[in-house]
């Protein structure tokens, strides 16, 4: 059995087994549903991570990420955006300057603030990084039966808006590109 769904497993048993004993209202399903998503879903991450080699920080990817979804931001938006301090975001930005992802920019709106922007090589990293993770989900998704397959294309709509409300948390909703 993959790891993955060996962890999931024996959540599920372990929730299960507790549910007996814990008070089950539909609050606490909610909650027990919600534990066992986030831990699945992380770990999900986590394997997609392992898999995909990266030449890049997970700071610096997730920064980047972040340029290409909502556009050109300040350096301290950037630094609370990916929960690190203004120093090292300033840090990953030079070194992002030097590999040629990001560009700094002037605020039209005002002279003495500095924007970052990811660039047309920067675009073109993610968009390679993006398709390697692809793969590896599209060959396990080639491992799942028809029906765990429909499944998740069901759910899809619903992952996205989990992005969406997460990227709301993180102060990113508000300004799309």
């Amino acid at each position: 059995m993959h790891p993955l769904r060996a962890r999931s497993a024996a959540m599920l048993r372990r929730v299960s087994t507790t549910v007996g004993t814990r008070d089950t209202t539909p609050a606490m399903d909610a909650q027990h549903a919600a534990d066992l998503g986030a831990a699945a879903v992380h770990d999900l991450l986590a394997s997609f991570i392992r898999l995909v080699p990266r030449d890049m920080s997970l700071t610096s990817l997730a920064a980047l990420s972040t340029l290409d979804r909502t556009g050109p931001r300040r350096i301290t938006e950037l630094a609370a955006s990916e929960g690190v301090t203004q120093p090292s975001v300033t840090s990953l930005v030079a070194s992002m300057v030097r590999a040629g992802y990001v560009e700094r920019r002037g605020d039209p709106s005002d002279k003495r603030v500095v924007m970052v922007a990811i660039t047309e090589a920067g675009s073109a990293y993610l968009r390679t990084r993006r398709a390697a993770t692809a793969q590896v989900f599209a060959d396990a998704v080639d491992k799942l039966s028809p029906d765990e397959a429909a499944t998740l294309a069901t759910a899809l709509p619903v992952l996205e808006r989990l992005r969406d409300l997460v990227d709301e948390q993180r102060g990113l909703g508000q300004d799309r590109k």
